[in-house]
């Protein structure tokens, strides 16, 4: 059943009884007093938790002449991960599967077949055991664990998809390192903010990240693969598709009472944006033809804080100075979409000028040629996805070599049946 005419509209009047005390053109306003006056530096509680890395600023670019643009890097590599996510089954097993891919620009068809393969298990079931050695398959090409998820009372779900997700990816990109010459591109941010964030979401979670050397080894993955690339002085990168930080809107909040913004993306939409409109305009003629961006920050705030200055690492070895591993940042606007795209790198790469310029450059190239992600990115991701009919077909397989049934609840009967997320 759909929503008849007369429910459609009767929606939208509700929409029409919530009034706000301020227009568009104040938030804008807002926006920009914020941009000129409070990021050089944003300090939480005297902390600071977004600076500049350099002079602050805005700048455009037409995207037809950057589409045009030399390549900065000769090669580019992506990575990313992919997962069927979390299903129970009624003996008590939760698990999650994941695998990890590498591509590259231009293509390498060995590399591409390559895999790293993790399933990650809980169980609160004492007796059960297994082997989670890696293991290889498919003559070499592919590498693959079990992995036994420290016990929880809750969370279960949670814990095995972020350490399946980031011990495959971390993992993948660890054992390929050596193949980039140029550029490497990670499907997201550059450290496990999905993980990182168990500090602020459950004692237990948090206890587990300080305690449990499961997610403290992936972790000190991450680690690795930025002193590997510094070494080798090949630049990291992380492409953040969706990007989700709230650390500006939520000390803006905690200082004036109010940030209109659900999160920082919305806070650089304003920022960055453009209009030939008047000040109510809607924004559906919006400039489409340049890309906007800034400069590059370093982020101490929310999840980037374990691995900043203002925090210890949960005193993993590191071989560089605190300094070097910080998360910096810088944020771009494609306007035909109206997207919103973050761009991160350890400060280990960000603190020459030349550099920083090169990344954006290419990342801009990458973004104005695609209308999305750069290619080493789409194509990462083409490899790693596992499907919905896959997704489906592996876990009735599993179903089948675990010999137990799923245990179904009725969303998730609902998704597969309506195909819902």
């Amino acid at each position: 059943m759909t929503l008849d005419p007369v429910h459609f509209k009767g929606i939208t009047q509700l929409a029409g009884r919530i009034k706000r005390n301020v227009d568009a053109s104040d938030h804008r306003d807002f926006a920009a007093t914020v941009w000129d006056e409070w990021l050089d530096p944003l300090r939480n509680d005297g902390e600071i938790v977004v600076e500049p890395v350099d002079e602050q600023h805005r700048r455009m670019v037409t995207i037809e002449d950057i589409a045009l643009s030399d390549d900065q890097f000769p090669t580019r590599h992506g990575v990313d991960s992919g997962t069927i996510n979390p299903t129970t089954f009624k003996n008590g097993l939760v698990l999650d599967v994941a695998q990890a891919a590498m591509s590259a620009v231009p293509s390498d068809l060995e590399l591409h077949r390559s895999r790293t393969v993790v399933m990650t298990v809980h169980s609160n079931d004492a007796t059960v055991d297994f082997h989670d050695d890696w293991q290889m398959r498919d003559e070499g090409y592919t590498r693959e664990r079990v992995l036994h998820a420290p016990r929880v009372s809750r969370y279960e779900s949670a814990v095995v998809h972020e350490l399946a997700l980031y011990l495959a990816e971390s993992e993948h990109a660890c054992t390929q390192a050596e193949v980039v010459e140029d550029l490497l591109i990670l499907d997201g941010p550059i450290y496990p903010k999905g993980l990182l964030n168990w500090s602020y979401r459950e004692p237990e979670l948090a206890d587990l990240l300080v305690e449990n050397e499961r997610p403290r080894d992936v972790v000190e993955n991450y680690i690795e693969l930025v002193e590997n690339f510094a070494k080798r002085d090949v630049p990291l990168v992380g492409f953040v598709k969706t990007p989700l930080s709230r650390s500006i809107t939520r000390t803006v909040r905690q200082a004036r009472g109010n940030a209109p913004w659900v999160n920082d993306a919305a806070f650089f939409s304003q920022v960055l944006g453009r209009s030939e409109q008047s000040e109510d305009s809607d924004g559906s003629d919006r400039n489409r033809d340049t890309l906007t961006f800034t400069n590059w920050f370093v982020s101490r705030g929310g999840s980037d804080r374990a691995i900043s200055t203002l925090d210890d690492a949960f005193d993993l070895e590191r071989e560089l100075s605190p300094e070097e591993y910080e998360v910096t940042f810088c944020v771009m606007h494609d306007p035909r979409d109206d997207v919103i795209y973050r761009i991160e790198a350890p400060a280990v790469f960000t603190h020459d000028a030349d550099r920083r310029e090169k990344i954006i450059t290419q990342v801009l190239k990458g973004v104005a040629i695609e209308r999305g992600p750069p290619l080493a990115i789409e194509k990462a991701d083409s490899l790693a996805r596992i499907s919905k009919h896959e997704t489906q077909a592996l876990q009735d397989s599993l179903a089948e070599t675990l010999d137990s049934e799923r245990d179904m609840n009725y969303d998730t009967k609902r998704s597969e049946q309506w195909g819902l997320d």
